[in-house]
C-alpha cells in the first residue's frame, strides 16, 4: 500500500474499556474517542491491536452492553472511507462477525504482515507469542476451544458477562498485571519472538500491544520492535508518516 501524500498510519492498543467498571473507564473512553477524532483528519488507516474492551463475547444475537461512543466513532470513520483494522487481544478474542458486519472492520486472530511505502510491518496483539508465558498459553487453549465457547454461550448473557468481567479484572494470568515492568531484552519474550522471526525473513517493524509498556527496541540495524503501551496509564500510540514510526502521547487540547 502506498500512503498518499500528507497521510499517516496510526496504531493503538490496550484500552480495556469497561475496566474496572463502566463508570471508571468512561473518561478513558472519551479520551480515546477524542484521539480518533483527531487522527481521522490525516489517517490513511487505523490499526487497533487488541484489548479494546476488557471483555467482549459475541453471542448469536447479543453483544456486551456499552461502548456506544467508541463503536459509533469507529462506524463514522469507516463510513468516511478510512480503513480500520482490528487484531483481537486476550480480553476480546471472542469476536465472531459483529465488527465486520456492523462496522466494516476486518478482524484478525493472528499476526499479519503489511507493507506501506515499501516498509514492512509485522503486526499483532502479542499474547502467547515467544518463549515462556506457559500459564497463559494453557489458559488460552481453554478459552479458544470450541467446546468451551459452546458451554459459555449457553450461560445467560447477564451471568456470563458478569462472571467474565470479574475474572478479567481479578485473574492476573488474564489481566497481565505482572507484566507491567520492563524485564530486560533477554527476558522480554516478544523481543525473543521477533529475533527468531528475523532469522528467516526481514521485517522493518514489529508492532505489538499486550505488554502495557511503551517500548522501542532495536533488534538489529534495520529492524525495530515497538510496543504501543496502553490507554490506562500512558495514552500512547504509534504513527507512521511514510518514512518512520514514532511513539507519541495523546494530550488533547
Amino acid at each position: 500500500m502506498q500512503i498518499p501524500e500528507g497521510k499517516k498510519i496510526y496504531f493503538a492498543s490496550d484500552n480495556h474499556l469497561g475496566a474496572p467498571t463502566s463508570k471508571d473507564s468512561l473518561p478513558r473512553e472519551k479520551k480515546f474517542v477524542a484521539w480518533l477524532d483527531d487522527v481521522k483528519q490525516d489517517a490513511a488507516a487505523i490499526f487497533l491491536l487488541g484489548d479494546l474492551f476488557d471483555f467482549w463475547f459475541e453471542y448469536k444475537t447479543v453483544v456486551p452492553k456499552g461502548f456506544t461512543r467508541t463503536l459509533g466513532k469507529l462506524a463514522e470513520i469507516t463510513d468516511s472511507g478510512i480503513p480500520v483494522y482490528f487484531f483481537v487481544g486476550n480480553h476480546d478474542l471472542w469476536m465472531n462477525g459483529y465488527f465486520e458486519e456492523e462496522l466494516n472492520i476486518p478482524v484478525y486472530h493472528k499476526p499479519q504482515e503489511f507493507t506501506f511505502n515499501k516498509t514492512t510491518f509485522f503486526i499483532g496483539h502479542g499474547d502467547g507469542l515467544g518463549p515462556g508465558d506457559k500459564g497463559y498459553k494453557r489458559m488460552k487453549k481453554v478459552f479458544t476451544n470450541r467446546f468451551s465457547k459452546w458451554l459459555f454461550r449457553w450461560l445467560h448473557p447477564d451471568l456470563g458477562v458478569k462472571l467474565a468481567q470479574y475474572m478479567s479484572v481479578k485473574n492476573k494470568l488474564i489481566s497481565g498485571d505482572d507484566d507491567a515492568k520492563f524485564l530486560g531484552e533477554d527476558n522480554e519474550w516478544l523481543v525473543q519472538y521477533c529475533k527468531r522471526k528475523l532469522e528467516t525473513e526481514h521485517r522493518d517493524y514489529f508492532i505489538f500491544g499486550h505488554r502495557h509498556l511503551p517500548l522501542e527496541i532495536d533488534l538489529n540495524e534495520q529492524s525495530k520492535y515497538v510496543n504501543l503501551g496502553d490507554w490506562i496509564s500512558y495514552y500512547t500510540y504509534g504513527v507512521f508518516d511514510g518514512n518512520q514510526l514514532e511513539l507519541k502521547v495523546f494530550n488533547p487540547k
